[in-house]
């Protein structure tokens, strides 16, 4: 039947309406009696929650007490402030509404799998997810997917003031041999080789630089949906949305030889898209968090966030720092080197339980607990260096420990490692990543909450360790970013020379406090080297080659220098609402397995359909 327009939400009434006459809707929580004939109901919408005043001897009003929990109700009454002494200190803790009238609009089951008001009676995520729109009833999540729409909004806005077009790009394209698994999509329409199928894009690499080669659009962006077949993991999700940009015309990198692999200076290309990054960071972080972020934000190498941090997505919060110690032995091996990663005694207060719990199971990792018996001669008792430095007399010369700051209680771990890095770890960095968890986990580390961002410039152009891409590469060369990265200007000599492990891409990560949210590159727009890459590195055979014939062919009708970024929106949003999983930012979310217990896909399809598709069950 017809009822009342609400006047107001519950998040915009306060003080100034006192004495304002009120219609509500929204969701009925529990009751609490204060007499035999006062009541005390909160009343619930996606703006907020307020108190209501029931005076159940009213006429009309005694049957609200038996309306289920999280029925939906309108209200009609006015508000009221509250006595002094009866005001809180939360939102809409100053007043309350009188209720005149309700009207129940649709009765709630009594028995729902859980009260997503009662905070104390969570049940777990298995539940929640299967149930997922009740759990979206409780205010943490809703205000999560309120404050991804502002932020979005905040994005499209600051993008168009800065010339940006927001362009769509096609979900049904091609399958091509670009790094992570494809989900596939079965076509209808057969070739004479049988079923066809469409691929869901991993990301909108190709038709974005195929964009900015039209020319019609100079700045592109869009928010993504992205799709990757990967095994579960807790902080992926097999569709996720990224904050897709590409630029015409962006800088190539500077004059400088840059020969030295560990820099502070942006030494790459892509400088322009550096700067709206930044810039757009500033807009999200001023508005959300009245937070104040750097003009500029810190750059490191590849090379030298390996070293120093064991990590190519280091967190700079903390120490922990790990230390090469070629220069300060005598290596017989120019091609290894040996590290230590020092928890000292005196001032790592904060690691000290940790690094006491820690089991070691590595037997290439040296653990050694100084002591005065063995402080003179650790070194030599270790094995790592066994073959990379010449025997050391006993005790060994005090001038390492001396250079290392030792001191007995002092904790040293020692790895030997080519000093040739790849992959995003190494062992060393993989101890101080868990020292630091661990401490977190037993209270000892409260890291600084404040956003510390860093640029991760110059990584390797192409790589042999990634096991995710290995599927595909079959023990080729595969390219660490995707194979459209240009090389940095100095080392395309190195490139044609075959000298693969040296070529360093113009790729660019942003990280934020030990968490990847974005990375992009300047790209090959030169053909002759898009083809060489194709050809001569990744080895690709005609087949793979076929998936890039259209880019080739752009790339040769006088395509712009260009480049790109995406920051990975759903791991942006969980760092802004301080929350440690992406599904709290997503409004239906996958399991870390990939399954969706809510619409219970993936599902099986019968084989009638199946058959139209030209598709057999095994």
């Amino acid at each position: 039947a017809p009822y009342p327009p609400r006047t107001h939400v519950c998040g915009e009434l306060s003080a100034a309406h006192d004495g304002t006459r009120v219609v509500l809707a929204g969701w009925l929580l529990p009751e609490r009696r204060a007499s035999k004939s006062l009541s005390f109901f909160p009343i619930q919408d996606a703006s907020g929650s307020l108190q209501l005043v029931v005076q159940r001897k009213k006429a009309g009003l005694c049957g609200l007490s038996a309306v289920p929990v999280e029925s939906t109700v309108l209200i009609e009454g006015r508000v009221c402030v509250r006595p002094a002494e009866s005001r809180r200190a939360e939102a809409r803790g100053e007043i309350e509404v009188e209720v005149d009238k309700y009207t129940l609009l649709n009765p709630a089951d009594r028995r729902l799998p859980f009260v997503p008001s009662d905070p104390t009676n969570l049940p777990n995520e298995d539940l929640r997810a299967r149930f997922r729109h009740l759990d979206l009833r409780r205010p943490p999540l809703a205000s999560n997917i309120r404050k991804r729409s502002h932020v979005s909004l905040l994005i499209r806005n600051a993008l168009h003031d800065k010339g940006f077009t927001e362009v769509e790009t096609p979900l049904l394209l091609k399958s091509s041999p670009e790094g992570a698994r494809e989900f596939l999509v079965p076509s209808r329409l057969a070739t004479q080789n049988g079923p066809s199928f469409y691929a869901l894009p991993q990301s909108p690499q190709q038709p974005k630089q195929l964009l900015i080669c039209s020319g019609a659009v100079d700045s592109y962006f869009q928010f993504a949906k992205c799709f990757r077949d990967e095994d579960g993991r807790k902080d992926r999700q097999p569709e996720f949305t990224q904050l897709d940009l590409e630029m015409a015309f962006v800088s190539w990198g500077n004059s400088a030889p840059a020969t030295s692999p560990n820099s502070n200076q942006w030494r790459i290309g892509g400088t322009q898209l550096r700067t709206v990054i930044q810039s757009l960071l500033h807009t999200i972080w001023h508005d959300l968090e009245a937070y104040p972020l750097p003009h500029s934000f810190p750059v490191i190498t590849y090379h030298e966030a390996m070293s120093r941090y064991g990590s190519d997505k280091p967190d700079t919060r903390y120490g922990l720092e790990i230390l090469d110690l070629s220069s300060h032995l005598p290596l017989a091996n120019r091609d290894h080197t040996l590290d230590a990663l020092i928890v000292r005694s005196s001032h790592d207060h904060a690691f000290l339980r940790a690094n006491h719990r820690y089991q070691n199971h590595n037997p290439n990792i040296d653990r050694i607990q100084l002591t005065d018996a063995n402080y003179p001669s650790w070194l030599s008792d270790a094995i790592s260096p066994r073959g990379l430095i010449p025997p050391l007399p006993h005790p060994q010369a005090p001038s390492l420990n001396d250079a290392l700051r030792l001191s007995v209680g002092d904790t040293v771990y020692l790895s030997r490692r080519t000093k040739f890095l790849e992959g995003g770890s190494t062992p060393l960095g993989r101890i101080r990543t868990h020292l630091f968890e661990s401490a977190q986990a037993i209270g000892d580390c409260t890291p600084s909450q404040d956003p510390h961002f860093l640029w991760v410039t110059e990584f390797p152009l192409f790589t042999r360790a990634d096991d995710e891409k290995e599927f595909l590469a079959k023990g080729r060369w595969s390219s660490t970013h995707h194979p459209f990265t240009a090389p940095m200007w100095q080392d395309i000599e190195a490139l044609y020379d075959g000298r693969i492990h040296q070529v360093r891409g113009q790729h660019y990560d942003l990280v934020l406090n030990g968490v990847e949210i974005g990375g992009g590159s300047v790209r090959v727009h030169d053909a002759a080297m898009q083809d060489y890459i194709f050809s001569e590195v990744l080895q690709l055979d005609q087949s793979e080659k076929a998936s890039f014939n259209h880019l080739l062919h752009a790339l040769r009708c006088g395509a712009p220098p260009h480049g790109g970024i995406a920051l990975g929106f759903d791991r942006l949003m969980s760092i802004l609402c301080k929350t440690p999983s992406i599904r709290d930012v997503i409004a239906f979310p996958k399991t870390g397995a990939g399954t969706d217990p809510l619409f219970k896909s993936p599902a099986a399809i019968n084989k009638d359909v199946l058959h139209q598709y030209g598709i057999q069950p095994r």
